[in-house]
C-alpha cells in the first residue's frame, strides 16, 4: 500500500509539472501596459532621485527581510522545528530583503525590464510562503519538498513573462 501511495504521489507531481509547461507554451505571455509605468508622483525630492518617494518606500522591506535572517539563525529564534522550516523561512525572508533593492531599481528606472527585478524577489517571497504553508499545516516533508519546484515555477513563470 505505501509504495502504491508513493507511486501516485510522483504521478501527481509529474502531471501538475506537465500541465504547468504545456499551460506556459500554449498560453501567450501577457503584454504590460506601459502606462503601468507611469507613478502618480514622479517628483525628485532628494539628491535629484527620480521617483524618490517610491524608490525610498521599499527601505522597509530591506530592514525587515535582514531582521528575519538573522533571527531565523540566531539560536533559533524562532523555534524553526525542521531543516524545510528554516530553509523555507530563510528564502522567504530573502525574498523579502532583495525585494527591497529589486523594488527600489524599479521605481528608479521604472520600465518592463527593471520591473523584473521588482516582481522576482516577491515571486520568490510568495512561493515560499506557500511552502511554509504546507510544512506549517499539511505535511513537513511534503512542504520541504514543495519548495524547489514552486520556487523555480514562479521564477520561470516571471522569466516567461520577460
Amino acid at each position: 500500500m505505501d509504495g502504491e501511495w508513493w507511486r501516485k504521489k510522483w504521478v501527481a507531481w509529474a502531471a501538475a509539472a506537465a500541465i504547468f509547461v504545456v499551460l506556459m507554451l500554449v498560453t501567450p505571455a501577457i503584454p504590460q501596459d506601459e502606462d503601468y509605468h507611469d507613478f502618480a508622483d514622479q517628483r525628485d525630492l532628494f539628491l535629484g532621485i527620480p521617483n524618490t518617494l517610491n524608490v525610498l518606500s521599499n527601505i522597509p522591506f530591506l530592514f525587515v527581510g535582514l531582521a528575519g535572517l538573522i533571527l531565523c539563525h540566531y539560536k533559533n529564534y524562532f523555534r524553526l522545528c525542521s531543516q524545510g522550516e528554516l530553509w523555507s523561512w530563510t528564502l522567504f525572508y530573502a525574498g523579502v530583503t532583495t525585494v527591497g533593492v529589486g523594488s527600489s531599481y524599479y521605481h528608479l528606472y521604472p520600465n518592463d525590464a527593471t520591473l523584473v527585478w521588482d516582481r522576482l524577489p516577491m515571486t520568490i517571497a510568495f512561493t515560499s510562503i506557500v511552502a511554509i504553508f504546507i510544512i506549517e499545516r499539511v505535511d513537513d516533508r511534503a512542504g520541504t519538498k514543495s519548495l524547489a519546484p514552486l520556487v523555480i515555477a514562479g521564477a520561470l513563470s516571471i522569466l516567461y513573462w520577460r
